[in-house]
């Protein structure tokens, strides 16, 4: 287990408009506003498409992570997550975890992180910046490369 004390920066009431790409606006909100680490600790959204991680197909290794997707339209969801920073490629690092019910079949509901989205009507979030320390994700080797959260140096485990 990792674990750190965070000092927290600004929060964020942010509102997504019907229609925007949901990575893209959260990249450009985090870009205008400086943004470059924090948490979601949830966030409500109308989905008009989404890809979220999933298959059906038998997996070779159960315990190795499932990279395929599956493609959802007309979703509700819930959702929280963090964002760590690329230094490197100056962008944003999100890792963000729905669970969506497809409206027009019951609600029927997936669980997973989000791949892809496209904002139906409305997406409503609270984001909090971490002030510090550093947060990054680094590919661990020993776990299939999966890339995980990393308080403080870049370097540091």
């Amino acid at each position: 287990m990792r674990s750190q004390q965070l000092s927290l920066g600004r929060s964020f009431a942010v509102a997504f408009d019907h229609g925007e790409d949901f990575f893209t606006a959260l990249a450009d909100f985090c870009r205008t506003n400086q943004v470059r680490q924090g948490f979601i600790p949830v966030f409500i959204a109308g989905f008009a498409e989404a890809k979220i991680v999933g298959t059906c197909e038998r997996l070779d290794d159960p315990q190795a992570p499932v990279w395929s997707s599956v493609y959802l339209t007309n979703v509700e969801a819930l959702g929280g997550g963090t964002i760590a920073y690329n230094e490197s490629a100056g962008q944003i690092l999100p890792h963000i975890h729905v669970s969506v019910g497809l409206k027009e079949h019951s609600a029927t509901g997936h669980t997973s992180h989000l791949l892809s989205a496209k904002v139906q009507f409305l997406t409503e979030m609270l984001l909090i910046e971490v002030a510090e320390p550093e947060m990054t994700r680094q590919q661990d080797p020993d776990l299939y490369d999966v890339p995980l959260l990393r308080f403080g140096t870049a370097s540091g485990r």
